[in-house]
């Protein structure tokens, strides 16, 4: 069976507004123009499967129960709009803070790929008709390691990202000022890639 383009997506940021340890779903608030570029990527037949990194959990901040309530809140504006997220992925871990098992090094926590590779174990995925946007350097090598390319979008901390991206000599694959600008580019990059034949 031929994998589905997918694009994979940070939270906080790039589709909520930048909240530091959103820790209720009644401060949850999509960024605007974020529910209308998600229904047309919906809409093109793409996988929307968000990858983030929540060490509010390691740090006590907030449970698993408020990030279900988050991810409900974020299904419901969706919905209305005709679109939806297909599947969540988060890491709770922080390296040095909480206590264990939540404070361990791990392979989910961005920028390592674990959350990824999962989303990969759970669906099929062709990753060569994939992409992955977010806010933050880690989100683009997280991307990376699995040969995707990266959408830094200003929103969040991406302006500050790009900075120090800019710094290094270096710049991300596209960087849009919001998830919306990323649309074209992404149907391109996804459904719109043509598929080598086979011989």
């Amino acid at each position: 069976m031929p994998g589905q383009p997918t694009v994979f997506l940070d939270r906080d940021g790039t589709l909520l507004k930048e909240v530091p340890y959103l820790d209720s779903a009644r401060r949850a608030e999509l960024l605007p123009g974020v529910a209308e570029a998600l229904t047309t990527l919906h809409q093109a037949g793409l996988l929307l499967i968000v990858v983030s990194n929540q060490s509010g959990v390691a740090r006590g901040l907030l449970d698993e129960g408020v990030l279900l309530a988050i991810q409900e809140r974020i299904d419901a504006e969706l919905a209305a709009h005709g679109a939806r997220i297909d599947a969540y992925y988060h890491c709770p871990h922080h390296n040095v803070v909480g206590a264990p098992p939540l404070r361990r090094r791990c392979r989910c926590r961005k920028p390592r790929p674990g959350l990824l590779e999962r989303a990969c174990e759970d669906f099929v995925i062709d990753l060569e008709r994939s992409a992955g946007v977010g806010d933050d350097v880690r989100d683009l090598q997280a991307y990376a390691a699995l040969g995707l390319p990266g959408v830094l979008v200003g929103t969040g901390k991406g302006r500050r990202a790009r900075q120090r991206l800019a710094e290094q000599g270096k710049d991300p694959d596209l960087y849009c000022g919001h998830l919306g600008e990323a649309v074209p580019w992404l149907l391109r990059r996804t459904v719109q890639k043509k598929v080598p034949s086979q011989a």
